[in-house]
């Protein structure tokens, strides 16, 4: 953190300093935007083939969507969105949605259970009417939860899209109605589960209910675009040696994982506030936030040259003299930071990108 100290500085004396006249807000906006254009230029998409998760699965991206890989989207979930960390094996964006738009629709976000091989054989008996009953007083259990843990109440209020099991590609996707006590608007979760020989791929699509028939249009194209690959099917399942899990397709609807405090909480909270557009009087706190996440651009920036004017331009280090470095002493390990004394100005704003320890 001590590495980002004058981020928070610059932010501490940017505002301030520009707070007063008559053109303030077209100044704010002019920097939020280019602090969004920053991050936004940093990100990186695939498409075509990708291998998932070490060759235990393969995706084929599906047209009109651009992958996000392992990396890249585990910052976006946990420090962009605020959820708890996980092991988000990647992201699938539809073309034109980013992590930070101001038209953000979904992401369908990609992980893998490895719980042992599901048994479904329960498939064809499953009542899912009384299945969702059950579900629902499950989430009304686990809110006490969820309220110590920081987040709001949550209501399952019906299915968005009944269950339907494809036996004879093991896949399985049904969709979810949610409310949020913090959102004005009711939540889409589409699950889509595909099995494998010990655990399942999780591809779940998360955004405003109004998405579900942009969802909806592409699920199949979705399903057809994911594969374990050979050794790791559903069909490569050896009961001498493979686990099997403790429960089946209905206990696999029912899973209680996302009722209690996982992946919807923190993007639940950015997607109510990319849908009131960033009001003015919340673009300050929105513009340190992503300032943060500049600042934080290891994960992201590249390292060759760029021709483009960055926001955020580490100066040269400047050489010590050798009187400089016998005046601090041998109990002097640790390496020191050393700022240029060059006056901070508005048309010229930087920071000195040396380690503080």
């Amino acid at each position: 953190m001590k590495k980002l100290l004058p981020l928070f500085l610059a932010l501490f004396y940017w505002f301030p300093l520009h707070a007063q006249g008559s053109d303030t807000t077209g100044f704010d906006e002019g920097l939020y935007q280019e602090i969004m254009d920053s991050i936004e230029a940093s990100f990186d998409y695939t498409t075509g083939i990708i291998d998932l998760h070490s060759g235990l699965a393969t995706l084929d991206v599906p047209d009109g969507y651009r992958f996000m890989g392992s990396e890249q989207s585990e910052y976006v979930l946990s420090q962009l969105w605020g959820n708890p960390p996980s092991e988000v094996i990647g992201m699938l964006f539809p073309r034109g949605v980013t992590p930070m738009s101001d038209d953000f629709t979904y992401v369908v976000s990609i992980t893998y259970s490895e719980e042992g091989y599901i048994d479904d054989a329960d498939a064809k008996d499953l009542d899912y009417d009384e299945l969702l009953e059950t579900m629902q007083q499950d989430v009304l259990d686990n809110n006490s939860a969820r309220i110590a843990a920081g987040y709001g109440s949550m209501e399952l209020i019906g299915w968005a899209a009944a269950p339907f099991y494809d036996d004879a590609n093991k896949k399985l996707h049904w969709a979810k109605e949610l409310k949020f006590d913090e959102s004005e608007t009711n939540t889409l979760n589409y699950n889509i589960r595909i099995l494998g020989r010990r655990g399942y791929l999780n591809l779940n699509a998360i955004g405003d209910m109004a998405v579900l028939p942009l969802v909806q249009q592409d699920v199949n194209q979705i399903l057809a675009s994911v594969e374990f690959n050979e050794g790791n099917t559903y069909a490569d399942f050896d009961p001498d040696i493979d686990e099997i899990a403790a429960y089946g397709i209905g206990g696999l609807i029912a899973g209680k994982v996302l009722a209690k405090v996982g992946l919807l909480a923190g993007l639940l909270k950015f997607v109510k506030v990319i849908g009131i557009g960033l009001a003015k009087f919340w673009k300050p706190i929105a513009i340190g936030l992503v300032a943060l996440a500049a600042g934080l651009k290891k994960f992201f920036f590249k390292s060759e040259p760029d021709t483009k004017k960055k926001l955020f331009k580490p100066k040269e280090e400047v050489p010590r003299k050798e009187e400089e470095i016998a005046e601090v002493g041998a109990a002097a390990d640790n390496e020191e930071d050393s700022y240029n004394d060059d006056e901070v100005t508005d048309a010229d704003f930087e920071y000195d990108s040396r380690d503080k320890d």
